[in-house]
């Protein structure tokens, strides 16, 4: 019964999530750009729009929702289940805010909730809430994971395509916001186990609120750098891929026990990865060029 009101707030929780992103997006494109250097007035700006605070409101809300089913399913059963949200961003995007969305969007969409699910499947069932970590193994995964948003936020700077950096600045937010994640579900345990004042005293809650203002700005910026379908769909399966990872590398979720089921979970993450690259729209060699 636990489990499956786990599940059922991870889903919630993706609804939820994709409906503040796009209400993000349109606030977020009627401010100023986000500047790295100038943060506090960059927060002013984007919550000067009702759009974008409206968005923000709505995200808390998902937060709350994903808090609740971290405590309550393990941490790769709730984010199989948040990956639910990819097929509600298509819908949501023609249906409610009139984004076009073209076929090879649609196409990428339908091969990341392919491979999200079939990783799904491919995951043991599991019991309990499992929240017991090691420092070392959540040391190292926690870093890796900051430096890879690094590297994507970096960007054009470190030869990436400029066209391309708002969805490399989705995957960073994403990445980032699988940190903060595995953080949560670390500090759930640790809640359980030392009540409140454990809470408080963890370093572990540092480390979720620097990764949460990182992404949220790396976000911002990204939504007003790309396209709202693309953006929100890499930056949902980078968390997703991140927090799948981060129950199986810290809290010991177990993986595929046969051969098959291993080539199955490869393949899965094969079709993401496809998927993800398959989501902005082609730029031709003019457009590019001018870009540059």
């Amino acid at each position: 019964m636990t489990l499956d009101l786990g599940i059922f707030l991870a889903l919630a929780c993706a609804f939820v999530a994709n409906l503040g992103f796009f209400f993000k997006y349109r606030g977020a494109n009627e401010v100023p750009r986000v500047e790295v250097l100038h943060p506090l007035r960059s927060a002013r700006a984007l919550y000067s729009s009702r759009w974008f605070t409206l968005g923000m409101l709505t995200a808390t809300g998902s937060w709350g929702l994903h808090v609740g089913a971290l405590a309550l399913a393990p941490m790769s059963v709730v984010q199989v289940a948040l990956a639910a949200g990819v097929v509600f961003i298509a819908v949501m995007a023609d249906r409610l805010f009139g984004f076009a969305v073209g076929k090879r969007q649609w196409l990428g969409l339908f091969l990341t909730a392919a491979g999200l699910v079939l990783l799904g499947v491919t995951l043991p069932v599991v019991h309990g809430a499992h929240s017991h970590f090691t420092d070392p193994a959540m040391i190292s995964f926690e870093a890796g994971l900051f430096f890879l948003g690094g590297l994507l936020i970096m960007g054009p700077r470190m030869g990436g395509p400029v066209e391309h950096h708002g969805v490399m600045l989705g995957a960073a937010a994403g990445i980032l916001f699988g940190v903060s994640d595995t953080a949560i579900k670390a500090l759930t345990g640790i809640t359980g186990a030392h009540g409140f004042m454990g809470l408080l005293l963890s370093p572990w809650l540092a480390v979720a609120l620097a990764a949460s203002v990182v992404a949220f700005y790396a976000s911002a910026r990204g939504l007003q750098d790309g396209e709202a379908v693309p953006v929100i769909a890499v930056t949902g399966t980078a968390a997703n891929i991140a927090g799948i990872a981060g129950g199986i590398v810290v809290f010991g979720d177990p993986m595929a026990g046969s051969p098959i089921g291993v080539v199955l979970q490869a393949f899965a993450f094969v079709l993401v990865i496809v998927a993800s690259a398959m989501m902005p729209a082609p730029v031709s060699a003019a457009s590019s060029a001018q870009s540059a």
